[in-house]
């Protein structure tokens, strides 16, 4: 009831501050309840205390994120901001408060950071708060303030290397590959030392960003104190196996293990199995599966699901099938991933009955397909039946996402089925998805393609209208036709006055951008 009271009396103060601009943060209210699903991350919440902060009932935990959303909506400043928080003396900071309110408001980094900065002597000992926070920073491409952090870590003596492996991790993200190496080499200067996990992580989230180029330099220009072995071949070799498939470049780097005298494991194989499978070798990823036989090794689920990929391909369903019976004698159960191996090649081929067999099969055996499952039968598909999937899609709660409607814009352009991908387009609005540019983009690309000028022009002023950075390419065309058209507009029977609202609306946009 304090809490409440006092939110009451934030609003009440709100009246009686001036106006001005905010230079902290932004003034729109936070929401009150995050969704789990749209935070993309590899950073993991705490399981345990962190998140049940239970000296405070549901009701009074959203109170006080509505405290905060108030803090951050009516101070001018960040020292302004922090005050407003400290003075409230309606709730006391807590490690538990604190770590489930951060989690909470992952999404709007700087009300996380002034809800941190509130209740830092109560996390001071609480790596996960500290860790997380920092995360966020750099996340948000906010590395001064990360740096600083980090800093603040060391004079409170709680550093930790973990922390220096989110800042590398954060610049690999950001693509500043050179800043996360750097942040390697000067763990020393805050009195830690780099050892193999360091280094492996660096290595891993350079080859997660598709810096695999600099990823391999770092690796052999470190040698000296990182002796090479498979493992940290292997995070290369997954680079160009799975994140950039190239197989030139996989075979020069398993050549490479071997004039370092490094010998292949099973996971080399598997990487390698993969890479083949994946540029239609059904020869050698055979060859290579009979090896790791030979050497005594079980070969891992993925190298099956490699298999019964190019097996499918290459029109060898049976033995595709076969592989199935090996995967549960190997021990293993068919995952997604070995569904869709089988699935994706025989909707690409136009076998969409007997894609059909293998998908009710997998929902026999409970296991649930995922957003890939789905965008195979979109390809393959017609319009009619395409709704029905975005339908079930929603059903299994994956999806439809903005995505999926970029693959079907894609299909129904790329197929001369120019009114079909408006049909998607109206669809997408019933599945609560924003366009983005690429939406527009791609949309008006299509439309200008087929000669639907005058559409694709009311569909890029609405993309102007939401904000999005306009297309020189499209200015220039749109141009060009409203004046070469002009005079076919004024002749009796068309419509004029809907050319000159499109004319007036397009032409203002442009000059105002």
């Amino acid at each position: 009831m304090a809490l409440a009271s006092f939110l009451l009396r934030c609003a009440s103060r709100r009246l009686l501050l001036h106006s001005k601009p905010l230079h902290f943060l932004s003034a729109s209210p936070l929401p009150l309840r995050l969704s789990f699903s749209t935070y993309q991350s590899d950073f993991e919440h705490d399981p345990d205390e962190h998140l049940h902060a239970k000296s405070l009932s549901i009701s009074d935990f959203e109170s006080f994120l509505q405290l905060i959303s108030c803090a951050k909506s009516l101070s001018p400043s960040k020292k302004e901001a922090l005050s407003f928080l400290k003075n409230s003396e309606s709730v006391e900071p807590s490690r538990e408060l604190v770590c489930k309110a951060l989690w909470e408001l992952r999404e709007d980094w700087e009300a996380a950071l002034l809800c941190f900065r509130w209740g830092e002597e109560s996390v001071l000992n609480c790596a996960w708060a500290w860790h997380f926070i920092i995360h966020l920073m750099g996340k948000n491409e906010r590395f001064h303030m990360a740096w600083y952090l980090v800093r603040k870590m060391r004079r409170n003596g709680v550093l930790t290397s973990q922390a220096m492996i989110i800042m590398m991790q954060r610049y690999a993200d950001a693509n500043q590959p050179s800043k996360a190496i750097k942040t390697f080499h000067n763990m020393e200067k805050f009195k830690l030392s780099p050892d193999s996990e360091v280094f492996t992580s660096v290595l891993t989230a350079l080859c997660k960003n598709k810096n695999i180029e600099e990823a391999e330099e770092f690796l052999l220009t470190n040698k000296k104190y990182f002796p090479l072995n498979s493992e940290n071949f292997n995070i290369i070799l997954h680079g160009w196996c799975e994140i950039m498939p190239d197989l030139k470049e996989a075979k020069r780097v398993w050549r490479e293990m071997a004039n370092y005298c490094i010998t292949p494991d099973k996971n080399s194989y598997s990487h390698m199995i993969s890479c083949y499978s994946k540029f239609g070798n059904l020869f050698d990823s055979l060859r290579l599966f009979d090896e790791m036989k030979k050497r005594k090794w079980d070969p891992p689920l993925e190298a099956y699901n490699s298999l019964i990929y190019i097996l499918t391909k290459e029109n060898c369903l049976k033995d595709a099938k076969n592989i199935f019976n090996k995967i549960y004698e190997a021990g293993f159960n068919p995952n997604v991933e070995t569904y869709n191996n089988m699935i994706i090649p025989l909707c690409e081929s136009g076998k969409l009955e007997e894609a059909r067999e293998v998908f009710d099969e997998m929902r026999a055996k409970t296991q649930n397909p995922n957003v890939e499952t789905f965008h195979a039968f979109l390809k393959g598909e017609e319009i009619d039946e395409i709704i029905n999937i975005l339908r079930k899609m929603k059903e299994n709660k994956c999806g439809p996402y903005d995505g999926t409607f970029l693959v079907l814009l894609e299909k129904f352009f790329g197929s001369n089925q120019a009114g079909n991908a408006l049909k998607i387009w109206y669809e997408m609005r019933k599945y609560d998805i924003n366009p983005y540019r690429s939406h527009y983009i791609l949309l008006v690309q299509g439309l200008v393609k087929y000669g639907w000028i005058v559409k694709a022009m009311e569909f890029y002023n609405e993309m102007k209208n939401k904000g999005f950075e306009r297309d020189l390419r499209f200015e220039k065309l749109f141009r060009g036709f409203l004046e070469r058209n002009k005079d076919h507009w004024q002749r009796p029977g068309n419509n004029f006055a809907f050319f000159e609202g499109v004319k007036r609306n397009f032409l203002s946009k442009g000059e105002n951008t």
